[in-house]
């Protein structure tokens, strides 16, 4: 349950949100906040803010009608909207409705140690992993991410996969109010919530109230560029993070990672990388750091072992450390995120020990590297379930799959790119696709208000002609293709939607569960293996 704010003044809620306030509106007093007109009730203060084709204030005279008590939006209303509530004009009405909601619930973070994860990859996989390593060393902790809201308090699920990975602020300023009400009183370390921080939430301003007292920075690949444009504006939007961040730990084997360790932020630089890596070592750590801004410290991997499908093992090194760490998931890039989570941790004051544990029992991500298990031990094939969907993540994957498979397996990929989403990738997740799996499946994966026949189109125009592969644009149809023709060996994977219970389209979202669907094709078509 998420907590409702207690009534405020309105020129006390203005005064907290950093807001001018002005004469005449001290008796008045807000009961809620509402951005959506339809849904205002009596004494809620309207937000108006547009939408991609829509003017808000044109809604304000709803919101009037129905009970707000003021409005507050960017540009002066029209003569023919005029209404006789008070009317606040603010620069940014995306930026003030964070303040406001941070305001209305008490500044909820002041009493929280917030930690950000941000990146193209990875970021769900590293806040899980932190997330467990500060459990398992007693330190109260919240997560906000991709696949759900878990409670500082004990680690109760608030909310599952359903929502936004950086919630907006109606629903982002309750949950810390609530994080905050849940932790323990009497412990040792204040009480911590790791959460995903999108390219999105910083360039909309939803996190802009805060501070968080560290950064984990992943990896930048061309992502989202249907909101940001160019890679430099990209990667803008993520920097920004670390000007509200007090510590951060950064992923030096990514070049936009180097980049930014040398931007000059006044922070402390944890420099993660691979001991046999590109990153230069301590060398390259004293130029990269901002001399006289910051400071920085080096924390790398060496001596790393891959143990196939029983995950990897690395020695983290740094100059107070020296531990000998496990991991169950496999793959390349679960070295690097176990070291991104450990060095947050130890940055935390996690101990030594709950880190080397937290790692060794983590029980992995729903849809990351995700094994279906099928419903029989001895079905001669195995189905992976991946959230998989830029060309570097796909890349990663198929490299992971690669590193445990013998030389007789085959990998068949099951995959589609998301429609009303950055285009532009679609060719070059074919060709990867096309240079790394044995064989393709091509279908679709949320095509949204797009034809899914277009979406294929693109995908083809990369795929090497050369290559096995068959089209087959429902994905339910896709997934049974893929498990009637499997062979002896076979390593399927199904990759784009990871967690998502769900597939959108034209007509909306609908039920769609990939686990199900693999497990009933498995039932169907290889009957003699499962009784």
């Amino acid at each position: 349950m998420i907590l409702h704010p207690a009534p405020m003044l309105l020129s006390q809620l203005l005064t907290e949100a950093g807001i001018s306030a002005f004469a005449g509106i001290e008796e008045i007093t807000v009961g809620g906040i509402a951005t959506d007109s339809r849904r205002v009730r009596s004494g809620d203060l309207f937000i108006a803010i547009d939408g991609l084709h829509t003017d808000a204030r044109t809604h304000i005279p709803e919101a009037a009608a129905k009970g707000a008590v003021a409005v507050v939006c960017e540009a002066p209303l029209p003569a023919s909207t005029a209404v006789d509530i008070p009317v606040i004009f603010v620069p940014n009405a995306r930026v003030a409705m964070a303040y406001l909601y941070d305001a209305l619930y008490g500044h909820p973070a002041r009493g929280l140690r917030l930690v950000a994860v941000t990146g193209t990859n990875g970021k769900t996989s590293v806040a899980t992993m932190l997330y467990t390593i500060l459990t398992a060393s007693k330190i109260p902790c919240g997560l906000i991410g991709t696949v759900g809201w878990r409670s500082t308090g004990g680690g109760e699920l608030i909310c599952g996969a359903e929502g936004m990975t950086t919630p907006d602020p109606r629903e982002l300023y309750p949950l810390l109010a609530r994080m905050a009400e849940d932790a323990p009183r009497d412990i040792r370390h204040p009480p911590t919530v790791v959460m995903e921080v999108t390219s999105h939430a910083l360039l909309l301003g939803k996190v802009a109230p805060l501070q968080f007292d560290l950064g984990i920075f992943t990896n930048l690949s061309p992502e989202h560029m249907d909101l940001h444009g160019t890679m430099e504006d990209y990667y803008t939007a993520k920097r920004s993070l670390f000007e509200i961040t007090r510590t951060a730990v950064v992923n030096a084997d990514d070049r936009y990672g180097r980049r930014l360790l040398a931007e000059p932020l006044p922070i402390h630089h944890y420099h993660i990388c691979h001991a046999d890596d590109s990153c230069g070592g301590s060398i390259l750590s004293d130029r990269m750091c901002p001399g006289g801004e910051g400071s920085c410290t080096r924390i790398y991997a060496e001596q790393v072992k891959h143990g196939g499908e029983d995950g990897v093992s690395f020695k983290l090194t740094s100059p107070d450390a020296r531990l000998r760490l496990r991991c169950p998931v496999p793959g390349r890039f679960t070295v690097m995120n176990a070291l991104e989570a450990a060095a947050a941790a130890l940055a935390l004051g996690a101990d030594p020990g709950a880190v080397r544990d937290g790692l060794a029992h983590f029980g992995g991500v729903a849809g990351r590297m995700e094994r279906v298990r099928l419903p029989a031990t001895d079905i001669p094939f195995s189905v992976f379930i991946d959230f998989a969907h830029t060309p570097d993540a796909l890349e990663n994957l198929l490299r992971t799959v690669h590193d445990f498979r013998r030389r007789d397996q085959r990998i068949v990929l099951v995959f589609g790119c998301g429609g009303d989403r950055d285009p532009s990738k679609r060719k070059i997740m074919a060709r990867i696709a096309s240079r790394m799996a044995d064989s393709l499946v091509i279908t679709s994966d949320n095509s949204r208000s797009e034809d899914p026949a277009d979406i294929i189109s693109d995908i083809l125009a990369g795929v090497d002609k050369e290559s096995e592969f068959a089209v087959v644009p429902d994905r339910r149809e896709a997934i049974r293709y893929a498990i009637r023709h499997a062979r002896s060996g076979d390593i399927i994977l199904l990759a784009g939607k990871g967690h998502e219970t769900y597939e959108i389209d034209r007509t909306g979202k609908h039920p769609f569960c990939e686990t199900e669907i693999a497990l009933q094709a498995a039932k169907e078509y290889h009957p003699t293996h499962t009784g």
